[in-house]
């Protein structure tokens, strides 16, 4: 028997995926962490207005080393840039964005997705450790397409991807897509569907890594 033979996506090509599906006119935000990444990748002649929940409307990508301005930062503490026509405003002004469904899409990191879409990324539950919901549930809610962008294995191997979430929730069925190094993935109440998957990987590998079947 031959074994496959893939390459996983890395990081900046796991963004350059994402920002591929993003349309014409969206208004997005970039969860902290990999999503911020996709701020680098966005499509030439394409307007994507760039949302961030500490208070900024019309991000630009990351700034040039040593032009950074660290009074102009996104909510992970990052320094970014401002596109003309740009804003920041107050932290409760953003919040009516994101609880007011006037993001198309948000793009969040995961602990855990389950088939049907649920959504774990603020606590493993794992004593000790410090919880970080932020405005991930009103984010999750809130946008009109709620996108996962992540590795799909943890780092014992284990899938990300699960049938049900052993921890605790930030929202219910809101995530419609996986992005992730191996395969994006749909999904769906009926369960999960392939939108593609890297080259040399094949199907039932792809849904032995992630232990459930995976419609094509």
């Amino acid at each position: 028997m031959t074994m496959s033979s893939y390459t996983r996506r890395t990081k900046d090509q796991l963004a350059a995926r994402v920002a591929q599906d993003i349309f014409d006119g969206a208004v997005v935000n970039l969860g902290i962490g990999q999503p911020t990444l996709v701020a680098n990748h966005l499509p030439a002649g394409r307007e994507i207005i760039l949302h961030s929940e500490n208070g900024i409307l019309g991000m630009g990508p990351a700034p040039a080393q040593g032009a950074e301005d660290y009074d102009l930062i996104n909510a992970g503490k990052q320094p970014v840039t401002l596109l003309p026509g740009g804003a920041f405003f107050h932290h409760a002004d953003s919040f009516a964005m994101m609880r007011g469904g006037h993001l198309d899409i948000c793009v969040l990191g995961a602990f855990q997705v389950s088939a049907t879409g649920d959504l774990a990324n603020w606590s493993t539950g794992e004593e000790g450790a410090i919880p970080a919901v932020g405005g991930a549930m009103d984010l999750a809610i809130g946008a009109k397409q709620t996108w996962v962008m992540m590795d799909l294995l943890t780092k014992k191997g284990e899938s990300k991807l699960v049938e049900k979430c052993a921890y605790p929730l930030t929202g219910i069925g809101c995530v419609k897509r996986v992005y992730s190094d191996l395969a994006t993935i749909e999904c769906t109440p009926s369960g999960l569907k392939l939108i593609d998957k890297v080259d040399g990987l094949g199907h039932a590998e792809l849904e032995k890594l992630v232990g459930l079947p995976i419609a094509v």
